[in-house]
């Protein structure tokens, strides 16, 4: 990331959006707290002034899911928001979102992305002054009237507000934005909600390229949370909640009563927890559409389906990447087949509502500690609320395992890997057994047991999965983003023992696979 190649992939999508004779809608522009992310989204937007479209770019930095809000609500065409996301602090990156708010997905991605290969030379990168953008209205400063009826969004997707009045006092959150953007909306939401003790980190509090208290800000990893939980214990806390630098994904502890110790939820719990919360609300107020559907990733909890089965509602799965999950949305929207209820990864993200098209921690944060007020009135926490869930629908745990590989030889090492796998299909992964593998890149399914093949209903990915016996599954794919091959994995048994168990080994099974 640097001024050239921001300025080569603005022209790239300018151009595009000329194409598209939409230039009149505008661009909506944000910007997290990484190194440069102000300067880059101020030169995108007066590129895209520079070839005549208008842009409204937020005054200081936002979250992400505000952008997708902002986007759709100004009417753009299209959105920027510049952030590396949980990367370490010397990255930064370029996400582009289209006019339903989600980020471009097949083919418009790939178009987009040939405009930007046809910027050849950068004298084509137009660009003009801001006092010149500013004065012929095409440069736009939005701020406080979006973060107002986004808030508004938000807190519609509240279930249970006189829980929380009566709760508040009683409740208690620990909140880390990590040095990123979620700081004001998160305080804000939860704030106007009602709840009264909410602590946040003051070490990580403001915004922060250099991520200064942790190497990598991410809610994934126990590190980020040394400074939450320290604090956590002081206050006696609840529950604790640490977004990311966008503040799209969110990581969560809550007290286990039996240890007294605070207990790390997987996205996959964290988000499970709350569709439970949401559904059984619903269905008591009888509020669950018949045409009710969830939305997730191939490479989340199978606890999903059981959930989905309870509630009388359709499971629909996407390829890993948010993005496939609000593209659902639009297609929902356009031919009236299901009514969105609820949409996770579980890569922390999640989101309840359609007011964005992206993962929302602001929204996830309130329903968690909207969740933890509704429980702890009943006398449990959110842990021991889990473990209910567990005994509800069975014990589903789920690992990620990763290996790093570095440069050209790394590339070359994970293609090795996925060849290797493709050509060469297993039976079993240690001692679990084989039902089906999916190759979602030769978009090919093969059941072991009927020694029947079919296809795959999704778009090409390097992605292989088998599902095994006794409900177990992993997967394999190359990341998107860094340079790793990961592995994904889920059991399910009748205790945690039990299936932590399993969990290791088939995650030792996997990791063998692949030597």
């Amino acid at each position: 990331m640097n001024i050239y190649t921001v300025g080569k992939a603005t022209q790239g999508l300018a151009n595009y959006i000329k194409k598209q004779h939409s230039e009149a809608k505008g661009v909506a522009i944000a910007y997290d707290s990484r190194h440069m992310s102000e300067e880059f989204s101020r030169d995108a937007a007066l590129i895209l002034n520079a070839n005549g479209i208008k842009t409204y770019r937020f005054e200081s930095l936002r979250p992400t899911p505000e952008l997708s809000f902002a986007l759709r609500e100004l009417g753009c065409t299209a959105g920027i928001v510049i952030t590396a996301s949980h990367n370490p602090p010397e990255y930064n990156g370029y996400k582009v979102y289209w006019e339903d708010g989600a980020q471009v997905t097949s083919p418009r991605d790939k178009e987009i992305i040939d405009e930007v290969a046809n910027v050849k030379d950068y004298k084509e990168i137009k660009r003009m002054k801001l006092s010149d953008a500013e004065e012929q209205g095409l440069y736009n400063v939005i701020g406080e009237e979006i973060d107002a009826r986004y808030i508004e969004e938000v807190k519609k997707q509240s279930l249970n507000m006189d829980i929380v009045k009566k709760m508040a006092d009683d409740i208690t959150i620990v909140y880390t934005p990590l040095h990123g953007t979620g700081n004001k909306p998160v305080r804000r939401v939860l704030s106007e909600l009602g709840f009264k003790n909410v602590f946040v980190v003051p070490e990580q509090e403001m915004p922060d390229g250099n991520f200064p208290t942790v190497g990598y800000p991410n809610p994934e990893d126990p590190k980020a949370f040394e400074l939450a939980l320290k604090l956590a214990k002081e206050k006696n806390a609840d529950i604790v909640l640490a977004t990311d630098p966008d503040a799209d994904r969110l990581g969560v502890y809550a007290k286990d009563p039996k240890t007294n110790e605070y207990v790390s939820f997987t996205g996959n719990m964290s988000a499970l927890l709350i569709a439970e919360y949401i559904l059984s609300e619903k269905k008591k107020r009888n509020l669950i559409p018949a045409n009710g559907a969830i939305v997730t990733t191939i490479v989340s909890s199978n606890l999903t389906k059981a959930i989905a089965k309870e509630y009388g509602i359709k499971e629909i799965e996407t390829l890993t990447g948010f993005k496939y999950i609000g593209e659902q949305i639009k297609f929902f929207e356009q031919d009236k087949s299901y009514e969105y209820l609820f949409g996770f990864e579980e890569s922390y993200g999640c989101l309840a509502g359609t007011h964005a098209r992206d993962k929302d921690s602001v929204v996830a944060c309130l329903l968690l500690c909207e969740a933890a007020a509704f429980y702890k009135a009943q006398g449990l926490t959110l842990w021991e609320q889990m473990i209910n869930i567990y005994e509800k629908y069975g014990y589903y745990r789920e690992t990620l395992a990763t290996i790093t590989l570095k440069g050209i030889e790394g590339q070359e090492k994970i293609k090795e890997i996925m060849d290797r796998l493709r050509n060469n299909p297993c039976s079993s992964v240690g001692k679990f057994k084989v039902k089906e593998i999916r190759d979602y890149q030769r978009k090919i399914t093969h059941n072991l047991i009927t020694n029947e093949e079919g296809k795959t209903d999704l778009p090409t990915s390097n992605v292989l999965y088998y599902d095994l016996e006794d409900d177990a599954w992993c997967c394999v794919r190359p990341s998107g983003t860094e340079p790793k091959i990961k592995f994904y994995m889920g059991v399910n048994k009748k205790t945690m023992e039990e299936a932590d168990k399993e969990l290791e080994e088939l995650k030792n099974a996997m990791l063998k696979m692949c030597e």
